[in-house]
């Protein structure tokens, strides 16, 4: 599954309709392998080649965060919405600050290709009533309405290529109101996926809930997946690699089975209560070599992982598998604030692992304030994304490509910082908030 494009609009602080534009523009960069291992050519009949990366850069507030959100709603509407009746309300939140738009409904719309078809899915919603919805296919050359929906009307639909739209048509009763099978807050191809015969709908649904979405950094639950990812070899294997290339001194990470009475000393208060809780109390313990006064290493010393490894390492560890999966099923991967917690060369690293001819499927899409990774070096100009906030509180999504006359050798972070591209902080002069006078 690879995307295309992903719009949203009327979201949090995006007013009007934005577009993260995945596709690589024809454009020649200053090292022709760039252009090689940072794009994905379609195959068979796609005739579109893919970015593997793209960095999305802005001030603090100027609405980063926000994209990442509008994925996480996206995908969490279209797997909740069937069985959750209060899942619009708990993730879809309008712009506030234009009497607009806040009786309008937000928009969100994927191009995205499956099985080497493009497909274009969306919809329109507030945070009560989803009021529009279509899909769209092209299995040959020319674009396809597989179906539309107006609020509670099928006003469009394929019988050929979508004919399981039109089965569940037949078992809906129009008359009825309070219809269970096709309700107003829930989606019509979510509804579908949910029926033996909604095979194409499951599929898609299959493909875009590949997309994996790291929002927040400390998340127990990210810990707890990579903890239990150590009982695959190959899994383990790449992620005590990744930690032992990223210049951490681990030897080896291990699972280790405690009863309460053996808990040690310095484990933390959270830790504690949370093992009292499991029937099989598993401690992740760090390994690293121990040297004699000859400088020699005989043996391992352990550290209890949870405690005793920074924050920083503790995110690898958690990324780790996340990031092992993404590139070897060539799903994509998206994370809020990448940066954080990680030196600029391990962020590097990481971002040229994605950008090169190992990843051959994977697409990674993350928010920073790195601007080490602004280099022609590195990245192409369509890779570089930035997010600026107007005076009346919008933010607006663009692209340096967009920008003309930069040329493939430009020092990209030097013109960033000096608000060349904008999308940078208007800071004032610090030095007027500790004033002699306000001593005196």
């Amino acid at each position: 599954m690879k995307i295309q494009e992903f719009s949203f609009g009327n979201y949090r602080s995006f007013k009007d309709i934005q577009t993260l534009n995945l596709s690589a523009a024809k454009i020649k960069s200053s090292n022709e392998e760039i252009d090689i291992n940072n794009v994905i050519v379609g195959k068979n009949n796609e005739n579109i080649s893919f970015l593997k990366s793209k960095a999305i850069y802005g001030a603090n507030a100027s609405g980063k965060s926000n994209i990442i959100k509008a994925f996480g709603s996206f995908i969490n509407i279209i797997m909740t919405s069937v069985k959750d009746e209060k899942a619009l309300k708990e993730y879809i939140e309008s712009f506030e600050l234009s009497t607009v738009t806040e009786n309008q409904p937000s928009f969100f719309q994927i191009i995205f290709w499956h099985n080497n078809i493009r497909y274009r899915y969306g919809f329109e919603l507030d945070n009560k009533n989803i009021t529009a919805e279509w899909l769209y296919g092209k299995p040959n050359e020319r674009e396809l309405p597989f179906f539309i929906r107006d609020n509670q009307v099928i006003v469009e639909l394929d019988k050929t290529n979508f004919s399981e739209g039109n089965k569940l048509v037949s078992l809906l009763d129009d008359d009825s109101e309070d219809n269970e099978i096709f309700r107003n807050n829930s989606l019509f191809l979510s509804t579908l996926a949910t029926f033996g015969f909604g095979k194409l709908s499951k599929s898609l649904i299959d493909g875009l809930s590949s997309i994996t979405i790291i929002a927040g950094l400390g998340h127990r639950g990210l810990f707890n997946y990579a903890s239990e990812a150590l009982s695959d070899n190959k899994m383990k294997e790449f992620i005590v690699d990744l930690l032992k290339y990223g210049d951490i001194g681990i030897e080896d990470v291990i699972t280790y089975e405690i009863a309460p009475e053996e808990f040690p000393d310095d484990i933390d208060d959270e830790l504690r209560k949370d093992l009292n809780k499991k029937e099989n109390r598993t401690i992740l313990l760090s390994s690293r070599k121990k040297y004699d006064k000859d400088l020699k290493s005989n043996e391992m010393a352990p550290f209890l992982f949870k405690t005793r490894e920074s924050e920083g390492t503790q995110k690898l560890f958690e990324l780790s598998p996340i990031i092992y999966e993404a590139i070897k099923n060539g799903h994509p991967l998206i994370i809020d604030e990448f940066d954080a917690r990680f030196h600029p060369l391990l962020t590097r690293k990481i971002l040229q692992l994605f950008n090169s001819m190992e990843n051959q499927g994977s697409q990674f899409i993350f928010t920073t304030h790195d601007t080490n990774l602004l280099s022609s070096k590195f990245l192409r100009r369509d890779q570089i994304e930035f997010v600026e906030k107007d005076k009346y509180g919008a933010s607006h999504l663009y692209s340096l490509v967009q920008f003309k006359g930069i040329r493939n050798t430009a020092s990209f972070e030097k013109d960033y910082i000096q608000g060349k591209y904008g999308a940078i902080p208007f800071l004032g002069d610090f030095s007027k908030l500790i004033s002699t006078e306000k001593d005196a």
